[in-house]
């Protein structure tokens, strides 16, 4: 940091000087320098606007580790980088490149993943690396990307540009679990975290799990790590992610214990393995569902983790009582605030329009129940039952569309 080295009785009147031209770095605090001098730090794109009074003596050094001031220390990561490119446009800087600022972005060890929507205003090109070593500094980063749309080729592929840095690999530590893929060639999914914690918290103990949509490992890991799978066949079909997967194994010390089928899992050759299969794709895994069937060990069955978007219509409106005004329910359906609610199997409370969520969701559980049992009674020949264990609400993607996960234990009927 270049700064303006003068002798203790005269830092005031420089400083005074530096402030009225706007030529200070407020960033950093004064500290003293070798010989009892001062030094006050000048902002690197004004040095050529230095114009000091000649009574006030003072040299131009450069601070290797500079201290960053009170406020600085204060200031959020949005806010640096505001004020960063602030300084490195100057002039140019308008309330519309205010708004093109990101206020938040993914960061994944050194690298920093911006949104699509990032810095497309036409005056951002022509800064060029100096924009992308700006956002890296003021982040705290060493390597930027951009995130872009989610390619429609069935591998979710993502379109992402490194803007700074030579690749793309990163490491992304999650309930313990250190993940590692490529940025710019694989997608990592931090909205699935409350699943993960989840599929961790399982008794698997023993368990041989097939994971038919096994990606970068999402849910492979943590039955390894967490969960005490004895063995996991994890398929995958995008070649990037296979190599991903492979590191992470090894990162994590379990690469003995899980096989990867790289290919298309519809034509997996597996069959009578599995204990618990995980079927994490969506807005469908219903394509997988034969063979789900098929690596379930036929004699004893096992648990089935269905993911699915569900499309739930929004409630109509109640009809009004007509022994009641409106907007007043019975005292006896009241809450304490006054609001009609409905006891949950639970104990808890919940408003009408999730009750009919509740039951939206309950019959998608139970008509998927019916197929499997349909499936594996044509396939072994024999009558199976299939028992919903439990719906996991995981996010909502849109208004009225929710991505559920359905336990589902199968077994065979005795004779």
């Amino acid at each position: 940091v270049p700064a303006l080295a003068t002798e203790r009785r005269f830092a005031q009147r420089l400083r005074q000087c530096l402030e009225e031209k706007r030529l200070l770095d407020g960033r950093y605090q004064l500290q003293p320098v070798p010989g009892g001098r001062l030094a006050l730090p000048v902002l690197q794109e004004k040095l050529a606007q230095l114009r000091l009074p000649p009574e006030v003596p003072c040299e131009l050094l450069r601070i290797q580790e500079p201290v960053p001031s009170r406020a600085a220390r204060r200031r959020t990561p949005g806010q640096k980088l505001r004020e960063e490119l602030r300084r490195l446009l100057g002039e140019s800087w308008s309330e519309e490149l205010e708004r093109d600022v990101p206020h938040a972005w993914h960061r994944h060890g050194d690298l920093v993943l911006l949104g699509d929507d990032s810095f497309k205003a036409e005056p951002w090109d022509r800064l060029g690396s100096a924009l992308w070593e700006a956002v890296a500094s003021a982040l705290g980063a060493r390597r930027v990307a951009r995130r872009g749309r989610v390619m429609p080729d069935g591998m979710r592929s993502p379109s992402v540009t490194l803007l700074l840095g030579q690749h793309g690999w990163v490491e992304h530590v999650d309930n313990g679990i250190r993940y590692t893929f490529d940025v710019t060639k694989c997608m990592f999914s931090p909205g699935n975290i409350t699943e993960k914690l989840r599929v961790a918290s399982l008794p698997c103990s023993g368990e041989v799990v097939v994971d038919l949509y096994a990606g970068i490992g999402y849910f492979t890991l943590p039955f390894l790590v967490h969960a005490g799978a004895a063995f996991v066949h994890a398929c995958e079909w995008n070649s990037h992610a296979v190599e991903a997967l492979h590191r992470t194994l090894l990162l994590n010390g379990v690469r003995d214990r899980c096989h990867i089928h790289a290919g298309d899992s519809r034509q997996l050759q597996l069959r009578d393995v599995a204990d618990r299969v995980n079927l994490g794709l969506i807005p469908s895994s219903e394509e997988g569902w034969p063979v789900a069937c098929r690596v379930l060990k036929k004699d004893t069955g096992g648990v089935l983790h269905i993911h699915h978007n569900v499309e739930t219509p929004p409630a109509p409106a109640p009809p009004l009582s007509p022994e009641l005004p409106a907007g007043r329910g019975s005292p006896e359906a009241a809450g304490a605030g006054g609001e009609a609610q409905h006891s949950t199997e639970d104990g808890g409370k919940e408003t009408p329009g999730a009750t009919r969520l509740r039951a939206e969701w309950q019959r998608w559980a139970e008509a998927t129940a019916t197929r499997i049992r349909g499936l594996l009674a044509e396939l072994h020949g024999r009558p199976w039952r299939s028992s919903v264990l439990h719906i996991e609400a995981v996010k909502s993607y849109a208004p009225h569309v929710h991505h559920l996960v359905l336990d589902l234990e199968c077994r065979p009927l005795l004779p």
